[in-house]
């Protein structure tokens, strides 16, 4: 008798028991959550969050979120590479600005060339000869493989070239295909024999205003 008394009591003890350890089980849980979220925004990684990143630092990272496609602000912000300079234009030749298909103009004659066609002589105790030139510029070149003319202009000019000049000299005057060193004895003795061969010199000019450098320049 007292034993069946007793069974309700204890079922109903048990069973008081048994919620109160379901009941703690899932307070438990739940602090457990709690404590991960603590976890993730608990002051010690606080500061080692954005507050403690150097300034900039975030943004220069590139976003993730865009499967690696996105651009650090590090790299937006640089200076595009230099880019190569445009190539020189190419210097003009003989078929284009840099000649004349006619008698040219006083700008377009060149100062420091000149065609000779003769020799005249002077007082000997002057120590030098006359050259008889015309001034000109460069033609364009031909269709008759002569090579590129030299188109003198305006009427002949006389330059005194003194006897102890530096003359230079090629084909035809020499056998040489390069410019040779002559006298200009030689000079006056070929010129001479070939009058009006228009041979073109460039030439410098000496103190006194005579001629004391004369090198051909072009053979035709």
């Amino acid at each position: 008798m007292n034993a069946d008394r007793l069974r309700p009591a204890v079922l109903a003890f048990t069973a008081v028991a048994l919620a109160a350890v379901l009941t703690a089980c899932q307070e438990a849980g739940g602090t457990g959550a709690a404590a991960d979220g603590t976890a993730a925004s608990s002051p010690a990684a606080s500061e080692s969050g954005p507050a403690a990143t150097p300034s900039g630092a975030a943004a220069a990272t590139p976003s993730a979120g865009k499967g690696g496609g996105g651009t650090s602000a590090a790299t937006s912000g640089a200076k595009p590479a230099a880019s190569a300079k445009p190539a020189a234009p190419a210097k003009p030749g003989a078929s284009e600005a840099g000649c004349v298909d006619k008698a040219p103009t006083p700008d377009e004659v060149d100062p420091d060339e000149f065609a000779v066609y003769r020799v005249e002589e002077l007082d000997g105790s002057t120590g030098k000869v006359n050259l008889v030139v015309q001034h000109g510029a460069w033609g364009c070149p031909g269709g008759d493989g002569d090579g590129v003319p030299f188109v003198v202009t305006g009427e002949d000019s006389r330059w005194a070239l003194d006897q102890a000049a530096y003359v230079t000299a090629t084909n035809p005057i020499t056998d040489s295909s390069a410019n040779q060193r002559i006298g200009v004895q030689e000079l006056i003795d070929w010129i001479d024999a070939h009058p009006d061969s228009g041979l073109v010199f460039r030439y410098r000019t000496g103190a006194d205003g005579s001629i004391d450098r004369l090198e051909q320049v072009y053979s035709p």
